[in-house]
């Protein structure tokens, strides 16, 4: 079901490379369209849209808490 690697999928190989640039939202006629880096563009529903976000959000906030505790570690490794 789905993609369970979570990568996003283009053009039929797995994108490996986090992008350092933010995709550009727009609402047209009722959808969300998301153009993003290599071209990549996606359109959702205001409801898939709204789903998005708030996963894009936690997953955001988790990844940016995995930096500090990496950076935090590596700290100590430094300190001993």
């Amino acid at each position: 079901m789905g993609n369970p690697t979570g990568r996003i999928q283009v053009h039929g190989f797995m994108e490996n490379t986090p992008h350092h640039e933010a995709s550009q939202v727009t609402a047209e006629e009722g959808e969300v369209m998301m153009d993003g880096p290599d071209g990549y563009a996606v359109s959702f529903t205001p409801d898939a849209a709204l789903e998005t976000s708030e996963r894009l959000l936690r997953g955001g906030l988790e990844a940016h808490g995995q930096i500090i505790e990496a950076k935090r570690r590596a700290g100590e490794s430094d300190a001993a």
